[in-house]
C-alpha cells in the first residue's frame, strides 16, 4: 500500500479563505497494479489565483483541491512511463496519484536539462500560458506600444510584463508593495512601477502614458482600478481580461461602473478569456517560453531583465 494525503475542499468559498475551507486526509493506494498503471509522487504542486472561483476550477467540496503537478513515477506496469519518469498531470493537491489511463491523464515532461522542473508549472505552465496566450493572442502588442499590467508582481503578470518587453514596447506596472515596484523595475526591466495603495492611478498614467496614449492593458484586477485605466486608453486600445482579484471575496457579482462612452470614443476592444480555449496549441507556449528562458538566462551581455524570471508568493502547503 501506498499512503495519500491530500488537501480536500471541506467548505465552498464564500468571501475570505480561510483554514476552515480545507481538510488534511488520507487515503490508501493498492500497490498492486494492472498492466498499464502507474502510481506517481508529487514533486511540485501548484497554488493560483483561479483556483478561488470553486467549481469552475474543478474544485467540488468533498474532493481533494484540483490543479497542476509534476510527479515522479514510483511503481509502475507501464511501458512507456518506468520508475523514475517525470510526468506532468491535473492531480491537484495530493502526495501520490494512482494512474489507470496514462494516455489521458499525464503528458511527460520537456526536457529542461538543467532548469528546474518547477518552471513546468510556473512559466511553462497555467501562469506561463495564460501569460503568453492572454496577452500575445488578445493584446497583439506592436513594438513602440505602451502596455499596462495590473497584478504586475503576480505569477502571470510578471510574465506579462517580461514578454512585453521581449517586443518591444514600453511597460507600466502596478503592484501593492514599494518591494515589488522596485522588484519589477530593477529586475524584469519595467520601465514604469507603481504601488497602486500610495499613487493614484490617474496620476501615475499621466506621468507615464500622457494623453491617453496606453495601446495594450492586461488587466489581473477589475473593480474601480480597471475603470480608471479604461480612461487613458488610447483610439483602438486592445484590453485583454485575465482576472479580477478585486472581486474575488465579494459575495455578490460587481454590477459596474464601466466608462461605456470613453469605451465606445475609444473603439476599444476589451476580451476576457480562460486559457484554456488556447489548449489545442498549448506547445506552442511552452516551446517559446522554454525557448526565451534558455536563450536568456545566461551571459554577462544579457542584460537582468532579459532572463526571463518566474517569481510568486508561494502558499506552502502541509502534506507532511
Amino acid at each position: 500500500m501506498v499512503l495519500c494525503k491530500k488537501w480536500v475542499l471541506a467548505k465552498a468559498f464564500h468571501g475570505k479563505v480561510t483554514a476552515e475551507n480545507f481538510r488534511l486526509e488520507e487515503e490508501d493506494i493498492s500497490d498492486k497494479l494492472k498492466d498499464g498503471e502507474l502510481i506517481a509522487e508529487a514533486v511540485y504542486l501548484t497554488v493560483d489565483p483561479y483556483m478561488r472561483v470553486g467549481s469552475e476550477a474543478g474544485n467540488v467540496v468533498g474532493n481533494a483541491m484540483g490543479g497542476e503537478q509534476i510527479a515522479k513515477v514510483i511503481v509502475s506496469k507501464n511501458k512507456q512511463y518506468p520508475v523514475g519518469s517525470i510526468v506532468r498531470m491535473r492531480a491537484g493537491w495530493r502526495t501520490h496519484t494512482l494512474v489507470t489511463d496514462a494516455e489521458k491523464q499525464i503528458q511527460r515532461s520537456a526536457e529542461m536539462g538543467d532548469l528546474p522542473l518547477s518552471l513546468m508549472l510556473g512559466a511553462m505552465g497555467m501562469p506561463g500560458m495564460t501569460a503568453y496566450f492572454g496577452f500575445l493572442k488578445i493584446c497583439e502588442p506592436k513594438e513602440g506600444e505602451t502596455v499596462v499590467v495590473s497584478g504586475a508582481a503576480g505569477a502571470v503578470g510578471s510574465l506579462v510584463g517580461q514578454i512585453a518587453k521581449l517586443k518591444g514596447c514600453k511597460v507600466i506596472g502596478f503592484a501593492g508593495t514599494d518591494e515589488k515596484c522596485d522588484w519589477l523595475k530593477k529586475d524584469l526591466g519595467f520601465d514604469f512601477a507603481y504601488n497602486y495603495k500610495k499613487v493614484d492611478v490617474d496620476t501615475a498614467l499621466k506621468e507615464a502614458a500622457p494623453n491617453a496614449s496606453v495601446d495594450c492593458y492586461f488587466d489581473n484586477v477589475g473593480g474601480m482600478f480597471t475603470v480608471k485605466v479604461l480612461n487613458h486608453m488610447k483610439l483602438f486600445g486592445r484590453v485583454s481580461i485575465c482576472g479580477s482579484i478585486s472581486n474575488y471575496n465579494d459575495t455578490s457579482l460587481p454590477t459596474g461602473p464601466l466608462p461605456f462612452f470613453n469605451i465606445l470614443k475609444s473603439q476599444l476592444k476589451i476580451e476576457g478569456f480562460i486559457v484554456l480555449r488556447w489548449y489545442a496549441i498549448w506547445e506552442e507556449g511552452e516551446k517559446a517560453m522554454l525557448q526565451w528562458i534558455k536563450e536568456l538566462r545566461a551571459g554577462p551581455d544579457v542584460p537582468k531583465w532579459k532572463k526571463i524570471t518566474y517569481c510568486y508568493e508561494i502558499v506552502f502547503i502541509c502534506l507532511a
